[in-house]
């Protein structure tokens, strides 16, 4: 990581030790390592707590970092019907969502317990930055009387859009068990910190005190380190990549928690070949998917051969986005991938399903930074003509495409600018020490 040791002022001021409790998903492990690294390399002390697999998982951490950033494993405790090793919600079983927030709630006796050997040791916790989930966590921050802060690694639109939830809205479509989770959460926070900045979201940020009426906190959009797969650079897909005309190829990702179903896939399949383009698709199976079936339509590789690559597992998806042959993004407009796709100025095709991905994908649709693919009403899926349609206005059509693509080459200046980053992260700190007492 680059940029300065420590804010401007210097080492002069008072060092904050800042815990960092994420939700137990990659969308939110990764950023909130992003900002983990980002104050310890401004001399801020930083313990990062998850549990042993997952932190096992996250890619190795920026040397200007390492020597103030610390990991604090918590072992994840048993729940009798979860899965032995389950620990991250990408590998939790489909129906075990709430054995798995159970689970959570009991990691709050060893986060005590490390609050107060952090005590013991001089270093006392002065502030927690957990997620919406942690009611347990923030109840024994609050019991330690160490102030949190609440990470939101949404886009400012979703909260434009959904606002703080409700427990008697009927109609949210979060379970009632989830928004009382966030209430107990949100109600023993201190402060909002949330990765977007007036940059990106000037039309949303502005509003979001209002909407939470406590002081909320920009962090900067925290991409990820431009090497963070360096490693994987032989990687069967990237050599592929190398093979075809610069910006030519549409790249094809989900991430690991979208909602896919066997209907979805062939609908996706249809689009894609309809389409024309070439593709490159990280394809996963969907739950549920008996393991014999077939996740594509008959003689669909073969049809496509050529022109377009079907990789299942993982893939270095920066790496890949930031491969001159990718002219397009097609995914759930999940915030961390849309961030991923400016960062290196993609056009978005976007398949939106949930509620946050609904808000991000509406602001990059108005903004003709990508298409948002049309849905049928009362239909669960996207159509494949559909699918191609979007495809090919951000592809194929000379002057559509040449729209969204210097709108995402304008979004991708913003998003590499590392001194908003930097600003953004100076100024977070020095909330933190105004809002300590």
């Amino acid at each position: 990581m680059t940029g300065p040791a420590d804010e401007s002022s210097g080492q002069q001021q008072q060092q904050l030790h800042v815990a960092i409790f994420p939700w137990l998903a990659f969308g939110h492990l990764l950023p909130c390592l992003e900002l983990a690294e980002r104050l310890a390399s401004r001399g801020q002390r930083v313990s990062f707590v998850s549990t042993p697999s997952i932190l096992a998982r996250l890619r190795p951490v920026a040397p200007a970092a390492s020597s103030l950033l610390d990991f604090v494993a918590l072992p994840f405790p048993r729940v009798d019907g979860l899965p032995e090793g389950v620990e991250a919600t990408s590998d939790v079983p489909a129906g075990m969502a709430e054995l798995h927030r159970e689970a959570l709630d009991r990691l709050a006796p060893a986060f005590s317990a490390f609050l107060d050997a952090a005590d013991a040791s001089g270093n006392k916790v002065d502030w927690v930055l957990l997620d919406s989930f942690h009611a347990s966590i923030a109840d024994v921050a609050h019991e330690h009387k160490v102030p949190c802060i609440l990470n939101m690694p949404y886009s400012a639109a979703s909260s434009i859009d959904y606002g703080v939830p409700d427990p008697k809205d009927l109609d949210n479509p979060l379970t009632p068990a989830v928004i009382r989770r966030f209430v107990q959460t949100f109600e023993k926070c201190k402060l909002i910190a949330y990765r977007s900045s007036f940059e990106v979201e000037p039309e949303s940020m502005p509003l979001l005190a209002k909407i939470f009426g406590k002081p909320v906190i920009p962090v900067g959009v925290l991409p990820p380190p431009a090497a963070a797969d360096a490693a994987h650079d032989g990687d069967a897909s990237l050599s592929w990549l190398d093979e075809q005309p610069s910006k030519s190829v549409v790249f094809v990702g989900f991430g690991s928690e979208y909602p896919m179903t066997l209907r979805q896939l062939h609908e996706i399949a249809a689009g894609l070949e309809l389409a024309g383009t070439r593709f490159l698709w990280a394809l996963k199976r969907p739950g549920g998917v008996a393991p014999e079936e077939d996740l594509l339509p008959p003689g669909f590789e073969e049809r496509t051969r050529g022109r377009g690559s079907v990789v299942t597992g993982w893939v270095p998806q920066t790496s890949i986005l930031g491969h001159a042959a990718v002219g397009a993004f097609m995914m759930h407009s999940g915030w961390g991938s849309t961030i991923e796709g400016l960062q290196y100025g993609q056009p978005m095709v976007m398949m939106p399903v949930l509620g946050d991905h609904l808000s991000t994908s509406r602001v990059m649709h108005e903004r003709k930074i990508g298409v948002r693919v049309h849905k049928e009403k009362g239909d669960e899926v996207f159509l494949g003509d559909n699918i191609e349609r979007a495809i090919r206005a951000v592809m194929v059509d000379e002057e559509s495409k040449g729209i969204y693509a210097a709108n995402a080459k304008k979004m991708q200046e913003i998003v590499e600018d590392e001194k908003c980053h930097h600003r953004y992260i100076d100024d977070f700190i020095q909330c933190l020490r105004a809002h300590k007492n």
